[in-house]
Protein backbone atom coordinates (compact mmCIF):
# COMPACT_ATOMS: atom_id res chain seq x y z
CA UNK A 1 0.00 0.00 0.00
CA UNK A 2 1.42 3.37 -0.99
CA UNK A 3 0.40 6.60 0.75
CA UNK A 4 0.80 9.88 -1.10
CA UNK A 5 -0.63 13.36 -1.44
CA UNK A 6 -3.83 13.76 -3.43
CA UNK A 7 -3.54 14.51 -7.14
CA UNK A 8 -6.27 15.90 -9.35
CA UNK A 9 -6.46 12.58 -11.21
CA UNK A 10 -7.61 10.97 -7.91
CA UNK A 11 -10.84 12.99 -7.73
CA UNK A 12 -13.04 10.35 -9.38
CA UNK A 13 -11.76 7.43 -7.27
CA UNK A 14 -11.98 9.42 -4.03
CA UNK A 15 -15.49 10.60 -4.89
CA UNK A 16 -16.57 7.00 -5.53
CA UNK A 17 -15.19 5.86 -2.18
CA UNK A 18 -17.09 8.63 -0.40
CA UNK A 19 -20.27 7.68 -2.29
CA UNK A 20 -19.90 4.12 -1.00
CA UNK A 21 -19.17 5.07 2.60
CA UNK A 22 -21.08 8.31 3.34
CA UNK A 23 -24.61 9.63 3.13
CA UNK A 24 -25.47 11.88 0.17
CA UNK A 25 -25.42 15.01 2.37
CA UNK A 26 -22.06 14.08 3.91
CA UNK A 27 -20.66 13.38 0.47
CA UNK A 28 -21.50 16.94 -0.64
CA UNK A 29 -19.92 18.35 2.54
CA UNK A 30 -16.86 16.16 2.03
CA UNK A 31 -16.32 17.37 -1.52
CA UNK A 32 -16.56 20.97 -0.26
CA UNK A 33 -13.96 20.30 2.48
CA UNK A 34 -11.69 18.62 -0.07
CA UNK A 35 -11.93 21.53 -2.51
CA UNK A 36 -11.18 24.08 0.21
CA UNK A 37 -8.24 22.14 1.65
CA UNK A 38 -6.61 21.64 -1.74
CA UNK A 39 -6.45 25.42 -1.98
CA UNK A 40 -4.68 25.71 1.39
CA UNK A 41 -2.37 22.74 1.75
CA UNK A 42 -2.41 19.83 -0.67
CA UNK A 43 -0.06 17.79 1.59
CA UNK A 44 -2.85 17.30 4.13
CA UNK A 45 -5.05 15.45 1.65
CA UNK A 46 -3.69 11.91 1.56
CA UNK A 47 -4.72 8.88 -0.47
CA UNK A 48 -3.91 5.20 -0.15
CA UNK A 49 -3.01 3.55 -3.42
CA UNK A 50 -3.27 -0.22 -3.90
CA UNK A 51 -0.48 -2.09 -5.73
CA UNK A 52 -2.57 -1.98 -8.93
CA UNK A 53 -2.58 1.85 -8.77
CA UNK A 54 -6.20 2.20 -7.70
CA UNK A 55 -6.97 4.70 -4.94
CA UNK A 56 -8.66 2.78 -2.10
CA UNK A 57 -8.70 5.29 0.76
CA UNK A 58 -8.47 8.97 1.59
CA UNK A 59 -8.26 11.39 4.49
CA UNK A 60 -8.44 15.19 4.59
CA UNK A 61 -6.67 17.23 7.28
CA UNK A 62 -6.71 20.92 8.11
CA UNK A 63 -4.79 23.07 10.58
CA UNK A 64 -5.90 26.00 12.71
CA UNK A 65 -2.98 27.34 14.75
CA UNK A 66 -1.44 24.40 16.60
CA UNK A 67 -4.54 22.22 16.25
CA UNK A 68 -5.02 19.69 13.48
CA UNK A 69 -8.43 18.45 12.39
CA UNK A 70 -9.24 15.56 10.17
CA UNK A 71 -12.32 14.76 8.21
CA UNK A 72 -13.48 12.45 5.55
CA UNK A 73 -11.55 9.32 6.47
CA UNK A 74 -12.88 6.77 4.01
CA UNK A 75 -11.69 3.38 2.84
CA UNK A 76 -13.13 1.37 -0.04
CA UNK A 77 -15.28 -1.45 1.43
CA UNK A 78 -13.07 -4.12 -0.22
CA UNK A 79 -10.04 -2.74 1.69
CA UNK A 80 -11.59 -2.16 5.11
CA UNK A 81 -10.14 -4.20 8.00
CA UNK A 82 -6.74 -4.21 6.23
CA UNK A 83 -5.16 -1.34 8.24
CA UNK A 84 -5.60 1.18 5.39
CA UNK A 85 -7.45 3.59 7.69
CA UNK A 86 -4.77 3.21 10.35
CA UNK A 87 -2.04 3.93 7.83
CA UNK A 88 -3.86 7.05 6.57
CA UNK A 89 -4.37 8.42 10.08
CA UNK A 90 -0.75 7.73 11.10
CA UNK A 91 0.57 9.41 7.94
CA UNK A 92 -1.60 12.46 8.56
CA UNK A 93 -0.39 12.58 12.18
CA UNK A 94 3.23 12.64 10.94
CA UNK A 95 2.46 15.45 8.51
CA UNK A 96 0.74 17.38 11.30
CA UNK A 97 3.82 16.98 13.52
CA UNK A 98 6.05 18.30 10.74
CA UNK A 99 3.82 21.40 10.54
CA UNK A 100 3.92 22.09 14.30
CA UNK A 101 0.54 20.69 15.30
CA UNK A 102 0.28 19.89 19.03
CA UNK A 103 -3.23 18.40 19.23
CA UNK A 104 -5.69 16.74 16.85
CA UNK A 105 -9.45 17.02 16.96
CA UNK A 106 -11.88 14.74 15.18
CA UNK A 107 -15.58 15.48 14.83
CA UNK A 108 -17.65 12.33 15.20
CA UNK A 109 -21.24 12.83 14.08
CA UNK A 110 -24.19 10.68 13.06
CA UNK A 111 -22.52 9.65 9.84
CA UNK A 112 -19.14 8.81 11.36
CA UNK A 113 -20.09 7.47 14.78
CA UNK A 114 -19.31 3.94 13.61
CA UNK A 115 -15.63 5.01 13.53
CA UNK A 116 -15.58 5.96 17.23
CA UNK A 117 -14.12 2.61 18.41
CA UNK A 118 -11.51 2.78 15.64
CA UNK A 119 -10.39 6.24 16.78
CA UNK A 120 -10.23 5.07 20.39
CA UNK A 121 -8.08 2.12 19.30
CA UNK A 122 -5.67 4.66 17.75
CA UNK A 123 -5.38 6.49 21.08
CA UNK A 124 -7.95 9.24 20.66
CA UNK A 125 -10.08 10.07 23.70
CA UNK A 126 -13.47 11.69 23.99
CA UNK A 127 -12.71 15.30 24.89
CA UNK A 128 -16.35 16.39 25.05
CA UNK A 129 -19.66 14.68 25.40
CA UNK A 130 -21.71 16.74 22.99
CA UNK A 131 -21.63 19.45 20.38
CA UNK A 132 -24.48 21.86 19.96
CA UNK A 133 -25.25 23.59 16.67
CA UNK A 134 -27.51 26.38 15.52
CA UNK A 135 -28.11 27.59 11.99
CA UNK A 136 -28.06 31.36 11.74
CA UNK A 137 -30.29 33.10 9.27
CA UNK A 138 -30.20 36.66 8.00
CA UNK A 139 -31.71 39.19 10.40
CA UNK A 140 -34.07 40.35 7.64
CA UNK A 141 -35.86 37.00 7.78
CA UNK A 142 -37.10 37.74 11.32
CA UNK A 143 -39.78 40.22 12.25
CA UNK A 144 -38.30 43.12 14.19
CA UNK A 145 -39.67 43.54 17.70
CA UNK A 146 -41.00 39.97 17.84
CA UNK A 147 -40.15 38.06 21.03
CA UNK A 148 -40.15 34.48 22.17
Amino acid sequence: MRLRSFQLADAHDVSQIWQMTASHEQEKDTLQVLTEQLGYDRDLVIVAEAPDGRVVGAIVGTIDGHTGFFYCLAVHPDYQKRRVGTMLVRELEQRFLQKGVKRIWITVDEGTEKLFPFYQHLGYTNGCSTRLEKELYAVSSYSHGQTG
